[in-house]
Parts: C-alpha cells; structure tokens; sequence
C-alpha cells in the first residue's frame, strides 16, 4: 500500500539551472546482460574513465545494492522486479542531481527495463540501455563466482540463463559483444556515445 498525504516538494531551482551552474548533464547508463557477461567489470571501468575526465559518476552494482536497500528481496519473479523498480528510481535520483548513473543488473525482463526507462524519460532524464552480450558458453567457462555450476548442479535456484529466462533488449542503445571486444574497447565504445550524443564534452 503506497503512502498517503504526502507532497512532491519542489525545489528552488530546475535541473537545467542546476545542470548550468556544475556543468554537467545527468543520466542513468543501464548495463543488463547475462551473469558474468561483463556488465560489472565494464560498469568499472566506465566510472573510472569518467572520473579521471572530472565527471562526476557513480556505479550503483546488482550484488553490492543487495547488501543494503534491497536485502530483502529474493530472486523469483516479483522480487527481482522490485529490485529493479528500486534501483530505476535511485538511479533516477542520482541522474537528477546532475550525476551519470551507471547500473549493472542482469534486469532478466524486458518489461522491468522498460518500467525504468519510463520512469526516466517521464522526468526527460536520458536512459541509456547497455547490452552486455556474450553466449552462455562464454560466461559459463568465465563463470568466476562458480554460480553456473552451482546452478546446474540444482544448489541454486531461478539462476538467470538456467533455470530462469533472460531476455535479451530488442533495441538497445548500445550493444557490445563482451567476447570480441577489450574492456577498454567497450569503454570506449560508450564514451564515443556520450561525447556523438553531447552527454558529455568532446576531448
């Protein structure tokens, strides 16, 4: 049951004003893709890259926000809906104070991204959908937690690629095949995105 008698308080000034005066623009860079496809490992690398180039970025990543704001929360269906629904709306938070916020869930259903990407785009705050693409045989032999064996040996349950389905974005803004591809590759892959797109400078 949502909360009632409650107020959306207004600050004093808009993004806009807010984006002038630190100049910077903020928006969300969704990372989704099998676990161990490389979506953390690039999310990573992506936020070093920014910071080093004085961008104010933060990643907010599937295991660690499991620790605290969604530790409550399993992995069937529902839960892992809520759990994106949760993130969508703090990486929101983050976007709107003028940060890059970089995400890195499996976010298994198309339907949960695209309840994120509304919820962006009905502040006009820019979502970028990142696929991080490799076959099931790849990140199976990467595999580093051991949890692909684990979840075919039937120790773990609903195991996205497994024993629960993922499906793949049908258009997302960037697609990178994390097994033909460098780290720094797709770093850039992405860079070269935001500077085309004037999400952030040119060099």
């Amino acid at each position: 049951m949502g909360a009632t008698n409650i107020t959306w308080h207004h600050g004093t000034f808009t993004r806009e004003e807010r984006q002038t005066e630190l100049g910077q623009k903020g928006l969300t860079i969704w990372f989704t893709g099998l676990s161990a496809s490389g979506k953390s490992t690039l999310a990573s690398a992506l936020e070093q890259h920014l910071v080093s180039l004085k961008i104010a970025a933060y990643r907010l990543d599937g295991d660690n926000i499991r620790f605290g704001l969604n530790k409550d929360l399993g992995f069937g269906p529902e839960a892992r809906t809520e759990n994106i629904r949760r993130i969508a709306e703090v990486s929101k938070l983050f976007a709107d104070s003028t940060q890059i916020a970089i995400t890195a869930f499996i976010s298994p259903y198309i339907s949960d991204r695209e309840s994120a990407r509304k919820l962006h785009e009905e502040s006009n705050i820019p979502f970028i959908e990142v696929f991080t693409d490799a076959p099931l045989s790849v990140v199976e032999e990467r595999d580093p937690k051991g949890l692909y064996k684990k979840a075919k040996a039937g120790e773990i349950k609903e195991f996205t690629g497994i024993s629960a389905p993922y499906e793949a974005p049908v258009n997302p803004e960037i697609h990178i095949h994390t097994d033909k591809v460098s780290i720094e590759e797709g770093v850039q892959v992405i860079v070269d995105y935001l500077r085309e797109k004037k999400f952030i400078a040119q060099a």
